[in-house]
């Protein structure tokens, strides 16, 4: 993971998950502390950048959410390709979103960095009452495939820097002679900004 020096570590992160499963609010409460109860539904895909210090290294992760609705599916690939990490997010009140949400951890598997870190977040975990997917259910499918498993709250902030942390602990360190995937971006663009507006279906 060798970017501008041996303990400062670039890694690009994108998250995947269907339509409100919470992954903008997860986003917007890990970098700026915020949660909002009605959040818009991205437009192609969002930007953000955050950094962690992680034992002896500083991590900046270079986080795309991407949008949920199916018209977009057709970008996802631009934004998960050469990711050093993913979030697979799911709401635990949705038994659709859980299933979605293993979907695309098969795309994942199939097409995306074979040294790709994946979380598995069950997201709204705040809504117990609500509950469609058991905790259980979940961490033995994250097991089986390869990701780790937390549930998180956006709402109330549980384990959502928790997730992340874990993530940066479980990257790659890079070789001396060579970037790993995901390692390294180039003309990033500012924080916060949006692909696409809001009548695009498409990146240029």
């Amino acid at each position: 993971m060798a970017t501008t020096g041996p303990n400062n570590l670039n890694a690009k992160l994108v998250l995947l998950g269907d339509m409100g499963a919470g992954k903008s609010s997860l986003v917007l409460r890990f970098v700026k502390g915020q949660f909002l109860e009605f959040q818009e539904s991205t437009i192609g895909a969002a930007f953000f950048s955050q950094t962690l210090a992680v034992n002896d290294a500083t991590v900046k992760f270079e986080i795309w959410d991407t949008a949920g609705q199916e018209r977009y599916h057709s970008l996802a690939p631009m934004y998960y390709r050469g990711a050093a990490a993913a979030i697979i997010v799911y709401d635990i009140t949705s038994m659709e979103s859980f299933t979605r949400a293993k979907k695309w951890v098969q795309e994942l598997q199939k097409q995306g960095n074979p040294n790709m870190v994946m979380a598995l977040a069950g997201n709204k975990a705040d809504l117990e009452e609500k509950r469609n997917v058991t905790a259980e259910e979940a961490r033995v499918y994250a097991e089986e495939n390869g990701l780790f498993f937390m549930e998180t709250s956006a709402k109330t902030a549980t384990n959502v820097n928790d997730i992340f942390h874990e993530i940066a602990k479980k990257l790659p360190r890079a070789q001396s002679t060579q970037n790993p995937a995901g390692m390294v971006l180039v003309d990033r663009p500012t924080q916060g900004a949006r692909v696409g507006g809001p009548t695009a279906t498409c990146c240029s």
